[in-house]
């Protein structure tokens, strides 16, 4: 029979062995992912939970929250105050869970396409179609991601955010220009207002925009000139929501925008004494001489060309390997700052549908029987009164489209019904001619 020989040692050996575990497992270094796992209470979790989103509106405060759960569901990423990345999770097209534990990235990337509905707007994009029926297959996974990575996601993020607020009255869109030319054109019936970038303070809620690539250098002057007419329409913009301004006086703007560095990025900017963009720290990038191809950091993942004039002293300060001091993911044409409204107004707004988007009476098949409609119900006695802020914004029937958002009028007498006329056919995309996709990011 083998006999056991058993070691015995010193009970205090014992303890002090079993504390040095303890204290190298504590210590050990965890993977990057696991120590932004959502849920930590640190500086992001405080800012996104700051009292002045809460102060500014529920609205506001329910922008913030859910731009901030999806940024925390991203691991966190971030880009500092001087412009430089610092931290970045994971990409778009990546099957590696967030930090829920069961999503893969690339999928909830889908997810802003398809519950902002603004990938409707670009069925005939190669890859589209597969996005609306993505997980049938791998191929259709596989059609599905190249579409993700082919398509700026930016404006489908922000209109997914809106959307789960809600924001009512927002007009979702897979382009940024579409809301930013609403509020310069239509301020009474968007829940924004067209602010410059630089003179106006920002607060939670509210969107900040740069122009990007080609546009690049248009300015917030330039873009004002273009949306009233005096130029050409920017094209390739990208806006981020903001979520705190100067928190606890830190002199800091927190940004968070979706599809920067091709994930959904918390973005810090400086702020002057009074609570504006510090402009000096916040310049475009430069460009050189007329058709000379300048180039940039770019927050797509990797640089940008851009041409056109700049004066003499800045013309050779561009973003390379011999002059870092002159790359910063910050450095853009910051050229528009939309105000989201007061609550007071943004609570006085309601849809009211389009005879165009209501449904058409059912067909009659060939050969069937016709069947008698029921008979229509009686009107009611009185429409049911309802109550509107003294605030609430007047618009006039006149001069607002049928979808647009405005405070109701005063209730009148319902006229009897009539039947409804079917919509007359929306015109059709040639055959092999795909809509042109957004350009803007």
């Amino acid at each position: 029979m083998r006999s056991h020989h058993w070691i015995l040692l010193p009970r205090k050996f014992v303890l002090a062995a079993a504390a040095a575990i303890a204290v190298a497992v504590a210590t050990w270094p965890l993977p990057a992912r696991a120590q932004m796992a959502p849920g930590l209470v640190g500086p992001t979790a405080d800012v996104c939970n700051s009292a002045a989103a809460a102060a500014a509106g529920r609205t506001a405060a329910a922008i913030v929250r859910t731009a901030c759960q999806e940024h925390r569901q991203w691991y966190d990423a971030f880009i500092e105050t001087d412009g430089r990345l610092l931290s970045l999770g994971v990409t778009e097209a990546e099957r590696t869970r967030l930090a829920d534990g069961s999503t893969p990235a690339w999928r909830q990337v889908v997810r802003y396409w398809r519950e902002s509905g603004t990938l409707s707007s670009l069925a005939a994009t190669p890859g589209a179609s597969s996005c609306q029926y993505a997980y049938a297959s791998r191929d259709a996974d596989n059609d599905c991601r190249a579409f993700i990575v082919d398509n700026p996601w930016s404006a489908a993020f922000i209109s997914w955010v809106m959307a789960r607020s809600p924001l009512y009255g927002f007009g979702g869109s897979p382009r940024h220009i579409d809301y930013i030319a609403r509020a310069w054109r239509d301020p009474q019936g968007s829940p924004y207002l067209y602010a410059d970038p630089f003179s106006s303070r920002p607060a939670p809620g509210d969107l900040l925009c740069f122009l990007r690539s080609s546009d690049e250098g248009l300015g917030a002057e330039g873009l004002r000139q273009a949306l009233g007419g005096g130029g050409r329409m920017p094209t390739q913009s990208h806006c981020e929501i903001v979520v705190a301004a100067s928190f606890n006086g830190d002199g800091k703007l927190y940004l968070v925008g979706g599809n920067v560095l091709n994930s959904v990025v918390m973005r810090k900017l400086p702020l002057d004494r009074d609570g504006r963009l510090l402009a000096s720290a916040l310049r475009a990038p430069a460009r050189a001489a007329p058709g000379t191809p300048v180039y940039a950091a770019d927050d797509r993942g990797g640089q940008a060309a851009y041409a056109g004039a700049e004066d003499a002293a800045r013309a050779a300060a561009y973003c390379r390997p011999g002059d870092p001091a002159a790359c910063s993911f910050n450095h853009r044409d910051w050229a528009v700052l939309l105000r989201l409204k007061p609550q007071s107004q943004l609570g006085s707004y309601f849809r009211v549908a389009s005879p165009a988007t209501l449904p058409s009476p059912p067909t009659q098949a060939p050969g069937a029987t016709a069947v008698a409609a029921p008979a229509a119900p009686a009107p009611p006695a009185a429409a049911p009164q309802v109550q509107v802020p003294s605030s609430a914004p007047a618009t006039s029937p006149a001069t607002t489209p049928a979808t647009a958002w405005r405070a109701p009028a005063a209730a009148a007498p319902a006229p009897p019904p009539t039947a409804t006329p079917a919509p007359a056919p929306a015109p059709t995309q040639p055959t092999g001619v795909p809509p042109e996709p957004p350009e803007d990011d």
